[in-house]
């Protein structure tokens, strides 16, 4: 905790020294001492920022944050630089983005130098300089770092632990899970809840992309090994392949990750449901508001229904004020183990083909995993000669492929599309083109609006009526329908209410819906009471769990009703 008005750290919600309310987030410096050669983390104000903890020495500030280099990575680094790596592996190196600091002193490598590397030569190297990675200067350095900081750590440590048990209090430790991604913060986050709560079966889950590192799948069944009574459960989606999905509605862009719900969100959310069924949970996650401008808006608590992706949960994420060397000065005091990427010069560790992953992040891609990149690098510029754009290789190599935003050029964009007219003969009624003939699947997307009654409609129309939930007044008619101009149509009317096109609105929400489809499992995710199952073959609504909330027809939630609207839409 920190006090704004003294500016000093506390672990206490009121400050001790003027009784003022203190907050979580306590900023800090990063220093570097020129003798000892290792950084040294201060608070904005602290006294002694200028001075070094082991030698008495004065310091200088370096970084507003810094991430370790390790001996693989400063392999790398010689031979971009063009030094010797022996000398790189006797010298105390840290990073912050794509600058380095070799024993303090600054040497920025601009993101085109990665972009226009030769990654297999560069690979070749690394391979004929492996025999002479050596970590006795890097254990000293990183020895001497963790005394140096070990007042921030006790602080970090204590202040996390608390937070923690705080948070937990109002949760059976049955309901508590921790999400394991295989990546540094999640890694700290587990450690930290385990130990908090001294408990160490609690459930953790792992969502496996099917995209990862395999560092990170390595990792996790190390991890697995190393946590023999912890609840461990793997989660996948093998129901949908990546690359055919990408075909189909293109590759996930920056503004248009449709994997996450997917490839990990979507059975993520089926495994919490398959445990705890309609209760609520308390999940611990290793977000830190620093990573991105989204996460710095999050709170570090959260149970807001329209802040988080599994409706189930509420979130609360430990080391959400921590910064990048927090978590690695935790991690080297605690001797953790952790995913072996980040010795090669990963910063962050998520699926490898990721719009999100920088010029160097591909960089790494392109020598340690050439042939997975390669394919990924020809599948673009098929995707980008299929929609029709100029210079398919500048496209792709540009990185102008991750600011993609809708549909444009795909022939599935036409499913997203509410092609209606109004009917000439019954007021307050519209006729929908379908892509696929009318079923009962179309109907069992109306169960949010209420009671699905299709005893009370026209037999030889095939009608269906939909009763208000709560009335038990008839509000919608449901009919298959022929229309010139559309192979199949549907005819919703709506009765019984006073706003006629807000009705009608969301029954056009459900109609794109059936039409557009792909099975994404964003709405399973936002379901609280585990209402809708998908599959290969359905989208299915159990009318007994439902509890016609609407919330997965809500453009809150969901824009335009089904997230292919946002991903599939063109101008």
């Amino acid at each position: 905790m920190w006090c704004k008005q003294c500016q000093i750290e506390t672990n206490e919600k009121i400050c001790p020294v003027c009784k003022s309310a203190t907050v979580e987030d306590s900023p800090t410096e990063i220093y570097w001492c020129t003798q000892c050669l290792i950084p040294v983390i201060h608070t904005a104000t602290a006294k002694d920022k200028g001075i070094c903890p082991l030698c008495g020495g004065s310091t200088k500030y370096l970084a507003a944050d810094l991430r370790p280099v390790f001996p693989e990575e400063k392999i790398l680094l010689a031979q971009i630089l063009q030094e010797s790596p022996q000398k790189l592996l006797n010298c105390s190196v840290w990073a912050e983005n794509n600058r380095y600091y070799i024993d303090g002193k600054p040497r920025t490598i601009s993101a085109k130098v990665f972009t226009e590397m030769n990654a297999a030569k560069i690979a070749a190297q690394i391979k004929n300089f492996s025999s002479e990675i050596n970590y006795t200067a890097f254990n000293e350095m990183t020895a001497k770092f963790v005394r140096a900081n070990e007042s921030r750590l006790f602080f970090l440590k204590d202040e996390a632990a608390n937070f923690v048990q705080r948070a937990a209090q109002n949760f059976p430790e049955e309901n508590i899970v921790i999400s394991f991604s295989g990546g540094k913060d999640s890694t700290v986050t587990a450690d930290l809840v385990t130990k908090a709560l001294s408990n160490p079966s609690l459930v953790q889950i792992f969502g496996d992309t099917t995209l990862e590192f395999p560092t990170t799948l390595e990792y996790a069944k190390r991890y697995r090994a190393a946590h023999p009574l912890a609840i461990f459960q793997v989660v996948r989606n093998d129901e949908q392949k990546f690359f055919k999905v990408c075909e189909d509605i293109g590759p996930p862009a920056r503004m248009m990750r449709w994997c996450c719900s997917m490839f990990k969100t979507g059975p993520i959310t089926r495994v919490i449901n398959s445990l705890y069924r309609s209760q609520q949970i308390l999940t611990f996650y290793g977000i830190r508001k620093n990573e991105s401008l989204a996460r710095s808006k999050y709170n570090r608590i959260e149970s807001d229904s329209a802040s988080i992706k599994i409706q189930q949960q509420t979130v609360a994420s430990p080391i959400f004020f921590w910064k990048d060397i927090e978590v690695w000065l935790y991690i080297f005091a605690e001797k953790i183990d952790f995913n072996a990427a980040y010795r090669l010069g990963y910063d962050r560790v998520g699926c490898w083909c990721c719009p999100n992953n920088t010029a160097r992040a591909q960089f790494l891609s392109k020598i340690y995993m050439p042939n997975e990149s390669k394919i990924w690098r020809k599948f673009l510029i098929d995707f980008a000669k299929k929609i029709g754009k100029p210079d398919p290789e500048n496209y792709v190599d540009g990185g102008k492929w991750k600011a993609r935003q809708g549909g444009n050029g795909l022939a599935a964009a036409s499913s997203v599309k509410l092609n209606f007219s109004n009917c000439t003969s019954e007021e307050h009624a519209k006729i929908y083109r379908l892509v696929k003939p009318f079923s009962d699947e179309l109907i069992g997307l109306f169960v949010p609006f209420g009671k699905i009654a299709p005893e009370l409609g026209s037999k030889i129309l095939r009608e269906v009526i939909v009763l208000d939930a709560a009335s038990n007044v008839p509000i919608l008619s449901i009919q298959p329908f022929n229309q010139d101009g559309y192979e199949f149509a549907v005819k919703i009317r709506t009765m019984n209410v006073k706003n006629h096109d807000e009705l009608q609105r969301m029954a056009g929400y459900q109609v794109r819906k059936f039409n557009a489809c792909r099975k994404c499992l964003k709405c399973e995710s936002v379901c609280r009471r585990g209402a809708i199952s998908i599959s290969s073959e359905n989208y299915f609504i159990n009318p007994q769990k439902c509890v016609h909330c609407k919330m997965c027809m809500s453009s809150k939630y969901i824009d335009g009703g089904c997230m292919m609207d946002r991903y599939l839409k063109t101008k």
